[in-house]
């Protein structure tokens, strides 16, 4: 039987811990988990913890945990992905994918061909739903550290503020991405369903970033970072 693995958004260290009320229901009614089952808890600090449920009720559940260990490694390669702000479940794809793939963080872009638009109230609720994303895929990858996820930015402010050693924008007419040498750390720019627009190409090219493609095929916004990642833990990072 796999052994059951859990985020806990608070610190963790070995004895007694209470979980937060919404993972002690789906532990105790959702999965309906029983005491003694063990489990492995983290926090999000590179540490995980093996432990045993010894009580677990209707709105409560205590966990005692003996034993505590270095999680998963991270890359090496430290990715920063701009992502193009994407519909539904194709954002949803986009962040789990990346996030199961190891990039550090993660920034969703609005563009000039965006199709979303988010405000005030329904951007927090899209946050706080993108951030479970995440933990669910950490959750289900091995992940120790959850990447670092930032709300909705331009296209503008994201180019002003990113830093890493090598910036890459997706563009079907460019180099691939084996013409460059072995960074250690790279942002990936990559543009909503209808793709970026020439103008915000160059406007990218004037912030530094080089016109990359993945291969002679024009991939969905959704399928790119899986691809850009995949490729690029193969040639720098932990693949």
């Amino acid at each position: 039987m796999r052994l059951s693995r859990f985020f806990i958004d608070a610190p963790l260290s070995l004895g007694q811990h209470e979980l937060p009320e919404a993972q002690a229901h789906y532990i105790g009614r959702v999965l309906r988990h029983s005491a003694g089952d063990a489990v492995q808890l983290f926090d999000g600090s590179g540490r995980e913890y093996l432990g045993e449920l010894i009580e677990v009720g209707k709105k409560n559940v205590r966990v005692e945990l003996r034993e505590a260990f270095d999680g998963q490694a991270e890359s090496p390669l430290r990715v920063h992905l701009g992502q193009g702000l994407s519909r539904g479940e194709r954002m949803d794809w986009a962040i789990q994918k990346a996030t199961e793939l190891g990039a550090s963080e993660i920034t969703p872009i609005v563009s000039e061909r965006c199709e979303v638009r988010l405000k005030d109230e329904r951007a927090d609720k899209r946050m706080a739903h993108w951030r479970q994303v995440a933990i669910s895929a950490c959750e289900q990858c091995g992940r120790s550290v959850l990447p670092v996820l930032n709300a909705p930015v331009t296209l503008a402010e994201w180019l002003e503020s990113c830093e890493a050693q090598l910036k890459l924008v997706l563009h079907p007419v460019a180099e691939p991405l084996t013409s460059h040498d072995k960074p250690s750390s790279l942002a990936f720019l990559i543009g909503p369903e209808g793709g970026l627009s020439d103008a915000e190409v160059e406007q990218a090219k004037g912030a530094g970033f080089h016109a990359a493609r993945l291969g002679p095929r024009v991939l969905r916004t959704e399928t790119a970072p899986v691809v850009a990642l995949s490729v690029a833990q193969q040639l720098w990072g932990d693949f």
